[in-house]
């Protein structure tokens, strides 16, 4: 997911997006620890969208707090 694409979220996305991110992080490591994972980047990709959705989330607390 692009950076661009998380910004245009709500809050309310940005969080259902986040633990569907989180849910989707567990299921892989799990694969990965059965190997049954095929492809091993797909859980980099995951967490480097969780950073961005968590990135954004914290950029819009504080936008609203100002």
């Amino acid at each position: 997911m692009k950076a661009k694409e998380i910004r245009e979220l709500t809050a309310k996305e940005l969080t259902d997006k986040l633990a569907d991110l989180k849910a989707e992080l567990f299921n892989l490591r799990f694969q990965h620890a059965i190997n049954q994972l095929e492809n091993p980047m797909r859980l980099n990709l995951v967490k480097k969208d969780i950073a961005r959705v968590k990135t954004q989330i914290r950029a819009n607390e504080l936008k609203d707090a100002q």
